[in-house]
């Protein structure tokens, strides 16, 4: 009988040793990834109120007479969709927007569903008014109360 049998395979700490690189691969790209996340819901916020400026301006010169609207009557005239029609309550892309119709105005809102944390949704909130200009703020969890935060290019 031969007693002298050859193992074969990792030991333990080579093991650890892998599992530990992993880890620290792992713990660097998290992070990324997540601010990569944040910068993406940001420029879908972007996007989604140039598509809400655009369809103030529209709804006004048509349906509206004269008047803006809000989200439930610029998705009634065609001009959005359901899903940004309902973002004040249910987020897109980690944002709830609100339009809010004035007198000879309106103030279009994208707010960050989660702003702080390893969650956050976005670091800032956009605004837009009858002049066109899209403006931020830092997010802190409440819609812009007006359109003078720092502008963004248009």
């Amino acid at each position: 009988m031969n007693t002298n049998k050859r193992q074969e395979g990792f030991s333990l700490i080579e093991l650890l040793i892998v599992v530990a690189i992993i880890g620290i691969i792992a713990a660097i790209a998290i992070p990324n990834l997540l601010a990569s996340k944040r910068a993406a819901n940001e420029g879908s916020a972007v996007a989604s109120v140039r598509t809400l400026t655009s369809s103030e301006a529209t709804y006004q010169a048509t349906t509206g007479a004269g008047a803006y609207g809000d989200l439930a009557g610029l998705k009634a005239a065609g001009l959005i969709d359901s899903a940004l029609a309902n973002s004040g309550t249910t987020a897109k892309s980690g944002y709830k927007f609100v339009a809010t119709p004035g007198t000879g105005d309106y103030l279009v809102t994208a707010t960050a569903a989660t702003f702080s944390g390893l969650a956050a949704t976005g670091t800032r909130d956009f605004a837009s008014d009858a002049t066109g200009m899209i403006t931020y703020t830092a997010a802190d969890g409440a819609a812009n109360a007006n359109n003078n935060g720092t502008a963004i290019g248009n």
